[in-house]
């Protein structure tokens, strides 16, 4: 099977049965079983690591959902539709597609039902841990230490004070979350767990 990957807009309504997307341009992959490595070059803008980088997860949802997932050690389409941030529902399913089909995530299937569905990051995925790392150290002196709850506090002084430390840790910890799901079967076309 092929992977198609274009770049759509709310306007390109065809594609997606008149569903509301995203304003910005997004990727939508309209098949899932590629990986990152075989996707072909001219799925990219350029030869350019930042912007194949920001052309695989440069939306506004892809690396919150990494995010939830090392970070919190979230799993199932309920778990990320309550994050705080509020993706809509059809944007989410767009984006654990997307992933998938890039190789950060993949899909098992804990009880052969739709509700049971558990996604979970691959190694290639793991490997985005240091740079959402980056971006929260990039950001968080900016935010006021008035606005952040008491989990939101613990986050920034453990990552400020060590951050190699901190990723060392959250993968240690997604190590240990992953054990759950070595003995379930996994429907998981586009990548080993």
């Amino acid at each position: 099977m092929q992977v198609i990957i274009c770049v759509c807009t709310e306007n390109d309504s065809s594609i997606f049965e008149n569903r509301k997307l995203e304003s910005k341009p997004f990727y939508a992959v309209l098949a899932n079983n590629s990986t990152f490595e075989n996707m072909k070059k001219a799925d990219f803008r350029s030869t350019c690591a930042i912007a194949r980088t920001l052309d695989l997860v440069g939306d506004t949802w892809s690396l919150l959902i990494l995010r939830d997932m090392l970070f919190h050690q979230k799993s199932t389409f309920k778990e990320f539709s309550e994050s705080k941030e509020k993706i809509a529902t059809n944007i989410l399913s767009q984006r654990l597609i997307y992933l998938t089909a890039c190789g950060f995530i993949t899909k098992i299937q804990l009880k052969g039902t739709k509700k049971s569905t558990q996604y979970v990051a691959t190694e290639q995925g793991l490997n985005m841990l240091p740079i959402l790392v980056e971006l929260y150290q990039f950001s968080i002196n900016s935010i006021t230490e008035k606005v952040l709850n008491d989990s939101q506090l613990v986050y920034k002084a453990s990552i400020l004070k060590n951050p190699k430390a901190f990723i060392k840790s959250k993968r240690k910890a997604y190590s240990t979350f992953m054990q759950q799901f070595e003995s379930a079967p996994a429907n998981s076309p586009s990548g080993k767990i």
